[in-house]
């Protein structure tokens, strides 16, 4: 089971802080939808592991931005083990929905995280400057791209987590970007993967 993997890799103090995240993602998720109910039973591998290892791929940051955050995957979840492995480092959750706002301020506050979350749409914040843009069944990959245009500083990464047509989505951005990628398989879900992103210019028309 994926919460057994996860306090074997963690120290006790972030596994707290996880099993603080997941009550109250239980407790929330009726009321407001953070994920789909027929996940919750799988919520440690479905989402806290998704997003772990997401984080696991970040390197060295100052600054990780998370796009569309919701209930917090994977932006609150790299925070949490962050506010350990990265302690010098910020977070940045932008969403756009001000319940789910209320919620991801929630967990910030009973996890003791010190994180920024923006009540805004991406596309209405100023630019991030972001070493680590994250994004989760946020929108296609050529959207995000343009997301990233605007928040990914010069030499910083996305991690892009895609589902099994994540080929066909780099293909028809390539259309209207250049970019470099690598693709990491995820270790939640069969053909997906994990796209990491830099490099990022439009193509000129």
């Amino acid at each position: 089971m994926s919460r057994n993997l996860i306090v074997k890799d963690v120290s006790r103090e972030t596994f707290e802080r996880l099993e603080i995240y997941a009550g109250l993602l239980e407790k929330w998720n009726p009321k407001i939808n953070l994920v789909s109910k027929s996940t919750i039973p799988a919520l440690w591998d479905r989402h806290i592991l998704d997003s772990a290892q997401i984080y696991a791929l970040a390197g060295q940051f100052d600054h990780w931005v998370d796009l569309g955050s919701g209930g917090g995957f994977p932006g609150l979840v790299a925070a949490i083990y962050g506010a350990e492995r990265s302690p010098e480092a910020s977070f940045t959750l932008i969403e756009s929905d001000q319940r789910k706002c209320a919620f991801l301020r929630t967990v910030a506050r009973e996890t003791g995280l010190n994180v920024t979350i923006l009540a805004k749409r991406v596309e209405e914040v100023a630019p991030q400057q972001a070493n680590i843009l994250s994004a989760r069944a946020l929108a296609s990959l050529d959207m995000l791209l343009g997301f990233a245009e605007r928040h990914l500083s010069a030499d910083g990464m996305a991690l892009f987590p895609k589902g099994a047509r994540w080929k066909a989505e780099v293909d028809e951005a390539e259309t209207h970007w250049r970019f470099h990628w690598e693709e990491v398989r995820s270790r939640t879900e069969d053909e997906a993967v994990i796209l990491k992103i830099g490099g990022i210019a439009r193509v000129a028309a």
